[in-house]
C-alpha cells in the first residue's frame, strides 16, 4: 500500500509542477556532531541555492532550485538520503512567491485579504 501512495502522491505533483523548475525549502534534523559535515555536502550540489544551520524543530534549512519536480525527486532520493547522520528530513514546495531578495513579487492590490 506504502507504494501505491507515494505513486499516487508523485503523479498529482507532478500533473501539478510538470516540467516546470521547481522551488522547495529542505528541513533536515542531523545528528548535531555532523552538523557542519551534512550542511557542506548538501551545498555542494549546484542547484542548492541557500544552507542554513538553524535552531528550532530542525538543524538545517536549504533552499533547492531545480529545473523539475523529478530532478528534486532524484536529489532527495539519492543525494540526501544517502548522507550520513540525517535523523529525519521535511521537504516544502514553494506554491507561490510574494518577496524575494527584498523585492515583491505582485503588485500591489493584487493580493486579497479577508476581512
Amino acid at each position: 500500500m506504502q507504494n501505491r501512495e507515494k505513486s499516487d502522491y508523485d503523479s498529482v505533483i507532478s500533473s501539478y509542477f510538470g516540467d516546470e523548475q521547481v522551488t522547495a525549502l529542505i528541513n533536515l534534523k542531523v545528528e548535531t556532531k555532523e552538523a557542519d559535515i551534512i550542511a557542506e555536502a548538501i551545498a555542494q550540489n549546484d542547484s542548492v541555492d541557500d544552507v542554513y544551520l538553524v535552531t528550532g524543530d530542525v538543524d538545517i534549512v536549504a533552499v533547492v532550485k531545480f529545473d523539475s519536480y523529478q530532478k528534486l525527486k532524484r536529489f532527495l532520493m539519492e543525494t540526501v538520503s544517502s548522507i550520513p547522520g540525517i535523523k529525519e528530513s521535511k521537504t516544502s514546495m514553494v506554491v507561490t512567491t510574494f518577496k524575494k531578495n527584498g523585492e515583491l513579487k505582485f503588485e500591489k492590490g493584487e493580493v486579497e485579504t479577508s476581512d
